[in-house]
């Protein structure tokens, strides 16, 4: 890597530590292709696996809902408000878990929610019920190998799931696949460096697997790292211990 693409890095890490908790960052031009070589963040991203996966969101579904509804609304609601301000036609929610978002989505636009979890999926689908004027679709599926066709979509939502997928790399690909050319990627997520998820690491780091997420999870290496175009980073969520990242799948 030059020295020009170590100080880009560097300075949206900078520019990320240093923003108050309502600001959104704009960062132009940040187009990468090469990866980081395997070190201590991918070894512990391995630990994550389907079936634990699986198995920790079996758990959280009864009570999903009363522990991660209030706490993280803020940030649903702003990935909604920027669907609904770029009208798109078909959108794909990756991860909908027990369907949260649903009924803040534009009735205007048809939207596809997939997870990998069928007893979350069974709490979204009688939500999404009660939802007479929208068009949503409900699929139990893997998101790191969906079953969609190429540039099948105009927006793709990624809400607090990056962090929970065995490859994070290959859920990026696939992402990028099925959302078309141009086309707009939301990622809401928690990520390392602010105060409150130190604090939260620190506590939680080795029970990562259990829990079903990753406690530590770099925005560099899992976002910026990629060759699409990143146009604001906003941060939301109480104590800033989340970042809606703006995208366009160029």
């Amino acid at each position: 890597m030059g020295d020009a693409a170590k100080g880009l890095r560097g300075n949206a890490q900078r520019a990320t530590r240093r923003q108050p908790a309502a600001a959104a960052i704009k960062v132009p031009n940040l187009i990468r292709t090469e990866h980081l070589s395997s070190g201590c963040k991918d070894n512990r991203q391995a630990v994550l696996s389907l079936e634990t996966i699986i198995d920790a969101y079996r758990r959280y579904a009864p009570m999903y809902d009363k522990l991660f509804g209030a706490v993280l609304e803020p940030g649903r609601r702003a990935l909604a408000d920027a669907i609904s301000a770029a009208a798109p036609q078909r959108v794909l929610e990756v991860g909908v878990g027990t369907g949260l978002t649903l009924d803040r989505y534009p009735s205007s636009c048809q939207v596809v929610g997939i997870d990998i979890c069928e007893d979350m999926l069974a709490i979204a689908r009688r939500r999404a019920e009660r939802l007479q004027n929208h068009r949503i679709h409900l699929e139990t599926m893997d998101a790191e190998a969906m079953r969609f066709e190429d540039a099948a979509f105009d927006c793709v939502a990624v809400p607090y799931v990056l962090s929970v997928t065995p490859n994070p790399r290959r859920l990026v690909g696939e992402i990028r696949r099925v959302c078309r050319k141009d086309g707009l990627i939301l990622v809401l997520n928690h990520f390392s460096g602010s105060r409150g998820w130190r604090f939260l690491e620190s506590i939680a780091r080795f029970a990562s697997a259990r829990l079903g997420f990753r406690t530590e999870f770099d925005l560099v290496d899992n976002v910026l790292n990629h060759g699409w175009h990143v146009e604001s980073i906003k941060t939301v969520n109480m104590l800033g211990l989340s970042k809606l990242v703006t995208i366009r799948n160029r």
